[in-house]
């Protein structure tokens, strides 16, 4: 399993924050996202700089108690000229939220899991910035490019999000419907090091489970780290292996219905 360390996912962020704002500057505010239906250019920036700056108001408070969390959100300026600005003070603030001093601070963790809140936050801001990056991208008619240790540190944020205690509680349906009988699904990325790109799944009648490394599984699928990552938050489609150069070995039907039904980005 690949973890980045803390000033590789900050860096990350920033990075990523700034290529949104340079793809939704190409693209211009009214343009529609086609990997986000129902939302445009200027709604995709409003997300992104306003979760970036509330989740930065959680780490600096120190925040614990759910109640307490923030209940403004900032200003989308008027002039999309200022957005690429907004968005690099936005992202910069995150980052300096997550210093190494709140690392392990106590802050609340939504997803209940091991973690610590702001290691939580860190995961979760990288995984906006990549994902929704992707989504800017894409209308501006750009390639995503993302690197194959980031993409895969997203995708085991993705699986522990899915598998958290708290995912019943906040996606009843996604996790009843990811519930089996113990299939097994096997995701594995062909560009990381060693065995840090494989995932491994199993559907139990109590909720599904999952762990690195590789097993056999009824469902495989094998492609570019990036690409995984891309189609598992319903960027890309599964079967456009052309487009992705994604292989599926198995139940292609038990992939797709795992897909179906574990959406958690926004948009």
């Amino acid at each position: 399993m690949t973890e980045l360390n803390a000033e590789r996912t900050r860096q990350a962020i920033v990075d990523h924050t700034r290529r949104l704002a340079e793809s939704a500057a190409a693209a211009g505010p009214e343009a529609a996202v086609p990997t986000a239906p129902h939302w445009t250019v200027s709604d995709l920036v409003a997300h992104m700089g306003q979760t970036q700056n509330w989740v930065a108001g959680i780490i600096e408070r120190r925040i614990t108690d759910p109640t307490q969390l923030p209940t403004e959100m900032a200003q989308l300026p008027a002039d999309s000229h200022q957005w690429q600005a907004w968005l690099s003070q936005s992202a910069q603030r995150v980052a300096s939220a997550c210093s190494d001093d709140a690392l392990d601070a106590p802050v609340f963790n939504p997803a209940g899991d091991g973690r610590s809140g702001t290691r939580f936050w860190m995961s979760s801001m990288l995984n906006e910035a990549v994902v929704h990056g992707a989504d800017a991208a894409s209308a501006a008619g750009r390639p995503a490019d993302v690197d194959a240790d980031i993409a895969a540190a997203l995708i085991s944020n993705h699986f522990a999000m899915l598998t958290s205690p708290t995912w019943e509680m906040q996606r009843s349906e996604s996790a009843h419907a990811i519930r089996g009988t113990g299939q097994t699904l096997q995701w594995l990325a062909t560009d990381t090091a060693d065995d840090t790109g494989a995932w491994f799944i199993e559907r139990r009648p109590d909720g599904a489970t999952w762990k690195p490394g590789t097993r056999q599984a009824d469902v495989t699928v094998t492609g570019p780290a990036r690409s995984l990552l891309l189609t598992l938050t319903r960027r890309l489609p599964l079967t456009d292996h052309e487009a992705t150069g994604i292989r599926i070995d198995g139940d292609t039907n038990l992939a797709q219905h795992w897909l179906d039904n574990t959406a958690h980005v926004s948009g």
